[in-house]
């Protein structure tokens, strides 16, 4: 398999005199020549698109409130009324009473890390006796929550999940709580299967234990919460959950709002207390943040307020209705391709599937070949490695073509006469640590085929060895991969 990468960029200087307008958009379009054309419809994930017309009025109402700066909303009002109209609608949408009261952020793994953060220093006050906190979490969490452990000295206490329905395991999380546990984490849906945690039930764990209880519905709970209102079977996930304090839930995503802004919202004013900072130790002027970033354009703002008012609650049923009548037709096409399985049930248009008889990641390369993109997530415990999909109002109608693509790809790899096996990987892998140890590292890179600089133009044989090795080498790895990525 060609792991051969694209050439290190040259070295840039800045040029003295400055370029022409038409030259600095020369090179900005160029510098793109390489990315997945996400207008296309083909890129399954990362991108969110409106259509054209509701996506040029959000970029309108961005680029007006581009330079407006949420540091300081006494001197831009404009930014505390959008800010303020967005979490009311967001309330409503989460069935949160008056008592509910929000935050803006720059996206879900700050809403994320503000959830954690106001846990821990709720807990401080209202828990002294805790010194060493924990959160606990299933290992079908996102990874933003591991990140907020590390920044804020959390210990992560994973429980476990149904292999075959990926819901979180309650009798594991109730097991798991100590008197050192802050916060409970669940997922609303979770982001690799799209499958909604028991949130009832593990409401109800929280409310026995006397335990801060967190929904990251950062991913779908926009979309999940018309569903809802559409009349679509859905479980409980919101504010009419007893014992769910706070919820994440990102705008830029299935709100189809330009990057970058998400919300969290806490069931009282109390809680979101502990998320704010305040400092006035030094000679600058008194700092006030509400999350974590100071200064913040009003862009995302602006483009978050504009489209959810001109889409509106029909807008937004428009596009619910197209992208969940489209998962349907792309879940059941994918498992009537001989050696593709969709895993678990999902509960709206986020999925992933695998493959039995042959390596996914040489189907990831395969896909992205043919001009599409989906994305590889490898192997933990009972869950093997697969490709996630995330549809949307941009997707909804490329799925028979990508259904198309689908089958000929994995023609194409199944008549592979060379292909990576990943026993013999995992075996190779496993042989080099136990012979070489901690200096594993360099034999592991030429192995996977990573070079200094540029980056590959094919990713099964690195995607086959990381997915071999154990959590934290493969941590340290990707670090250190992501290290010699960018120079």
């Amino acid at each position: 398999m060609n792991t051969a990468a694209t050439q290190p960029p040259e070295l840039t200087t800045l040029p003295f005199e400055g370029m022409a307008k038409e030259a600095v958009f020369d090179a900005l379009a160029s510098f793109k020549k390489a990315d997945v054309p996400w207008r296309s419809g083909r890129m399954l994930g990362y991108t969110y698109d409106p259509g054209e017309d509701p996506m040029s009025v959000a970029q309108e109402a961005y680029m007006q409130c581009l330079t407006e700066n949420g540091l300081d909303w006494s001197v831009f009002p404009s930014m505390h009324k959008m800010e303020t109209d967005i979490i009311h609608i967001l309330r409503e949408l989460l069935r949160g009473d008056d008592e509910v009261v929000g935050s803006c952020t720059s996206g879900g793994t700050e809403s994320i890390l503000c959830a954690v953060k106001a846990a821990r220093d709720y807990g401080r006050v209202h828990k002294p006796h805790i010194v060493e906190p924990e959160m606990v979490l299933p290992e079908t969490a996102h990874g933003a929550f591991h990140k907020a452990c590390l920044y804020f000295n959390v210990k992560p206490v994973l429980t476990g999940y149904d292999p075959g329905t990926f819901l979180a395991d309650v009798d594991s999380i109730r097991d798991a709580i100590t008197k050192n546990t802050i916060l409970i984490v669940a997922s609303a849906p979770g982001y690799a299967q799209g499958v909604i945690d028991p949130i009832r039930k593990i409401g109800e764990v929280a409310l026995e234990k006397n335990v801060l209880f967190h929904v990251d519905a950062c991913v779908g709970g926009i979309h999940l919460s018309f569903m809802r209102r559409m009349g679509y079977d859905l479980p409980d996930f919101d504010f009419t959950v007893p014992g769910v304090t706070s919820i994440s839930l990102d705008m830029h995503k299935y709100g189809y709002a330009p990057k970058n802004i998400s919300s969290v919202l806490y069931r009282r004013k109390d809680l979101r207390f502990f998320q704010y900072f305040s400092n006035r130790r030094n000679t600058c002027y008194a700092l006030v943040n509400p999350a974590i970033l100071s200064t913040k354009s009003g862009g995302p703002y602006a483009g978050a307020w504009a489209i959810l008012h001109y889409l509106g609650e029909s807008g937004y049923r428009t596009i619910i209705k197209k992208v969940q009548d489209a998962t349907n037709r792309c879940v059941a096409g994918i498992n009537a391709i001989d050696g593709l399985r969709v895993l678990g049930k999902p509960d709206m248009c986020m999925f992933s599937f695998t493959s039995e008889g042959f390596n996914i990641f040489e189907l990831a390369d395969k896909v992205r070949e043919k001009s599409f993109y989906m994305q590889p997530q490898f192997t933990h415990g009972n869950t093997p490695a697969n490709l996630h999909v995330s549809l949307g109002h941009g997707t909804a109608d490329s799925v028979d073509a990508a259904l198309a693509m689908l089958r000929e790809a994995v023609a194409e790899v199944k008549a592979n006469p060379n292909p990576i096996d990943l026993e013999l990987v995992r075996g190779t892998v496993h042989k080099m640590l136990a012979d070489l140890g901690e200096n594993a590292g360099d034999a592991l890179r030429a192995m996977a085929g990573i070079s200094e600089g540029g980056l590959p133009t094919q990713m099964a044989l690195i995607n086959s060895v990381f997915d071999a090795l154990p959590n934290e080498l493969a941590e340290n790895m990707l670090s250190d991969y992501m290290n010699q990525v960018f120079v």
